[in-house]
């Protein structure tokens, strides 16, 4: 038997410091993990957020015109408006944009708040698309993963938007890219957490958390600061995946986002009108209410059975071995209940919105204001740009009317609308101002070249419209001037005036439907009237200076007359303006 013999520890060996080293080591390696768990978070989250971003602006830039479309169908059927939430916000991937959204057209009166109610239940289960597709991202963890498999689209997405050379395939690249980008993301959060559940102290932090109202604040807070109820949702799934936190405890986290998702609504709604702070209201309304349900049903099935059963057992019981699809199956189960809950309701929400938001006389009544455009809109800025369009169609309605005004006061003398031609002057005058300020806000995003090129149209397009406004403005002051000579036009120069007058009238038809439909062929026969406005100028004067020979026309009441024809033609040059920017936009 051979003996062992005992090594010495060497005389400089101490066993306590030994020990002591030891635990130091692993306290320096818990920090360190912990630390770059956090970064790693911090990064997934970043990348998580940047790829909503980018795949919500490239969706909203493709489907702007049919979303806004689709928001003009809603009516009254309740059912009609969740319809177009879920689909609104399923093609934008963005309940928050669709939320504004809302708000901006219940702002600027183009939707009731009833309308705006069904929408954002809509846009509630909607938003619940995300959470699905993280869900479906987290399979084949031992083989390739869905992850991996779906991130790859990012490189994907980026070689299509680097080459591409239409803007449709460049949105498209946009799209993938961002789709990808959120995988990537998610991954990093998943690693992250996995970080976190190798440390125990981080567990048993977190196992200690057990109150339901204390995890709802948290998730409400969390969503409220990174403003994203799709990352917290996303984060909460990789959590329970990763066994940092149980189901019940992810739960209430998604729960709580719900509620956090309401604050870029209400920052919206709070910088602007009654309606739209009302709007904001329902929403806060609405996912609290939700909250409220499902906690109280928690506490009583937990009551009622002892203990032994929650939302978390019976998720886990129709979803085994899934904990991702158990998370993202409650969170739609959460907001397709609570809509089913709150549809009955939508009267009684926007009355209770009514009266805790009460009707005030607002310093701004009577004065000029946009009628299709909100400051909110601007964080949906496809949608703004097309809601733009509306407000220079509007304006060019305006400036027509007036001119209309002006040739009835000038021709019959009859004052009667007055009141309403400074009216709207006034207006005109505001609106070339505030829309070159909402054209330069924003000319700060990044649009198709189209979208680019018809941004900077609408500069000179809104200067030719107020120019209309001012010759209307010029013709009733020649009336003014009329008026005080006690004078007025011959019958056959009211005639001539009733001619030019019906010409621009045709004119502008023509130009509006060209600018509305990028119609050449419109713009075509708008040249062409613009040309026999010219002729009749030209003959409007030769008749002139007849009646002046024949002395039918005083030299004082000719000179007005031959200011308004050229004013006219000045009228019909700036509208061949405004409908020449369809050629410009397809040069």
């Amino acid at each position: 038997m051979v003996s062992k013999k005992c090594v010495p520890l060497p005389p400089y060996f101490n066993l306590p410091e030994y020990f002591s080293n030891q635990l130091e080591y692993h306290h320096e390696m818990d920090i360190t993990s912990i630390l770059i768990a956090i970064l790693t978070l911090t990064a997934g989250i970043g990348v998580f957020l940047v790829a909503c971003q980018m795949m919500s602006n490239n969706l909203e830039s493709a489907s702007s015109r049919k979303l806004r479309q689709l928001f003009a169908k809603t009516g009254d059927n309740k059912w009609v408006g969740v319809g177009i939430g879920l689909a609104g916000t399923a093609a934008i991937q963005s309940s928050g944009a669709v939320t504004v959204m809302v708000i901006g057209f219940v702002n600027v009166g183009i939707m009731s708040l009833a309308q705006a109610a069904t929408i954002i239940y809509g846009s509630n289960i909607g938003t619940t698309v995300t959470a699905q597709l993280v869900a479906l991202g987290m399979f084949g963890r031992n083989s390739i993963s869905t992850t991996i498999i779906f991130a790859a689209f990012a490189g994907i997405g980026a070689f299509i938007s680097l080459f591409a050379k239409r803007d449709k395939w460049k949105q498209t690249g946009g799209i993938l890219t961002g789709f990808g980008m959120l995988f990537v993301g998610l991954s990093m959060m998943s690693s992250a957490m996995e970080d976190f559940a190798a440390l125990p102290e981080v567990k048993t932090l977190l196992a200690n958390i057990s109150n339901p109202i204390l995890l709802v604040v948290i998730g409400a807070l969390f969503t409220a600061i990174i403003q994203s109820s799709s990352v917290m949702t996303s984060i909460a799934i990789t959590m329970v995946v990763t066994g940092l936190v149980s189901l019940n405890q992810g739960i209430y986290l998604t729960m709580g986002s719900n509620i956090g998702s309401c604050v870029v609504a209400m920052i919206a709604g709070m910088t602007s009108g009654t309606n739209a702070k009302r709007t904001a209201l329902i929403h806060l309304i609405f996912n609290v209410m939700g909250v409220f349900i499902f906690l109280l049903l928690a506490l009583i099935l937990r009551i009622s059975t002892a203990g032994v059963l929650s939302f978390g057992t019976l998720f886990e019981r129709w979803f085994p071995n899934t904990p991702q699809v158990q998370l993202a199956m409650f969170h739609t189960f959460f907001n397709v209940c609570t809509m089913f809950v709150a549809l009955p309701m939508t009267n009684l929400l926007v009355n209770t919105a009514c009266r805790l938001v009460p009707e005030k006389n607002d310093p701004n009544d009577g004065r000029p204001r946009l009628k299709f455009l909100d400051p909110s809109m601007l964080s949906t800025p496809a949608v703004a740009l097309r809601q733009f369009k509306s407000e220079i169609e509007n304006m060019a309605e305006m400036a027509i009317t007036n001119f209309r005004r002006a040739i009835k006061i000038i021709t019959t003398m009859d004052y009667s609308e007055i009141e309403e031609f400074r009216q709207v002057e006034k207006t005109l005058n505001f609106l070339n101002k505030e829309l070159l300020r909402y054209s330069i806000a924003l000319s700060e995003n990044s649009f198709s070249s189209y979208d680019q090129a018809y941004l900077t149209s609408t500069i000179r397009t809104v200067s030719d419209l107020e120019r209309v406004g001012d010759y209307a403005e010029n013709i009733v002051e020649y009336a003014d001037s009329l008026k005080e000579q006690d004078a007025r036009f011959s019958k056959e120069a009211t005639d001539e005036i009733l001619q030019m007058e019906k010409l621009v009238n045709n004119l502008y038809d023509e130009v509006m439907y060209a600018y509305h439909h990028k119609d050449r062929e419109a713009l075509k026969r708008a040249n062409v009237i613009e040309d026999q406005i010219d002729d009749l100028t030209d003959e409007m004067e030769r008749n002139h200076i007849r009646r002046l020979n024949d002395g039918t026309c005083s030299p004082a009441v000719g000179a007005e007359y031959l200011s308004l024809a050229q004013n006219s033609e000045r009228v019909a040059d700036h509208l061949i303006n405004v409908g020449n920017t369809v050629l410009d936009l397809y040069k």
